[in-house]
């Protein structure tokens, strides 16, 4: 005949509480699902007034008057000169930006010079300017009384100077972590073969 052995309860508790004390203190607790959804409210509410509203504002009252009065309006002659015009300038910002800040890039991480340390600061000041600021700047600086003679206010010129101001040190700081990453070696065994730095730069840092 078998005998059936039942567990005592209080014999065990014991023994469950003892593991539970040497459950580990820094285990990840788990958030409510409250939480996160109450921060995504709010995040969607933010960028609904700031972004979405105005955005809305926007295509609402360029098809109000139907999509022919649309078209007419997108192909006036402002609107097309306007486009011209935007093309015109971020095209030459671009070439710009893509001179410059490449060669800024490249002299703040090969280079040292002193100085270097306030270059590169100076090369996040229109991160810390307000636009506002960066624009009244620009007009004392290239305005009508402007202290070097030069008057570009109200034209294309100032225009791109603005810009080349406000996304330069975003190509600079895009470029510069990919210039620390690349081998230096191919580089200096262009150098050691008798290749000019243009060379050097040109067929060795630019392919990589």
């Amino acid at each position: 005949m078998t005998a059936t052995i039942t567990p005592d309860p209080e014999a065990i508790r014991p023994e469950l509480d003892g593991d539970a004390a040497q459950a580990p203190t820094g285990a990840r607790r788990v958030r409510a699902p409250g939480t996160t959804s109450l921060r995504l409210g709010v995040a969607m509410v933010w960028l609904s007034v700031i972004v979405l509203l105005p955005l809305a504002a926007i295509a609402w009252q360029a098809v109000g008057g139907g999509w022919q009065a649309f078209w007419l309006a997108v192909t006036s002659n402002a609107a097309v000169e306007s486009f011209r015009v935007t093309l015109i300038i971020s095209s030459a910002v671009t070439v710009l930006n893509l001179v410059f800040g490449l060669l800024i890039a490249w002299v703040l991480v090969r280079d040292d010079f002193v100085g270097k340390r306030l270059v590169d600061a100076i090369i996040d000041l229109p991160f810390a300017l307000p636009t506002i600021v960066a624009g009244l700047t620009l007009i004392a600086l290239y305005g009508p009384n402007s202290p070097v003679g030069i008057d570009i206010a109200f034209t294309r010129g100032v225009v791109i100077v603005a810009l080349l101001f406000v996304t330069l040190p975003f190509v600079v700081r895009s470029v510069q972590p990919v210039l620390i990453e690349l081998d230096q070696e191919v580089e200096e065994a262009a150098a050691s073969l008798g290749a000019s730095n243009a060379t050097t730069f040109f067929s060795s840092t630019l392919s990589m």
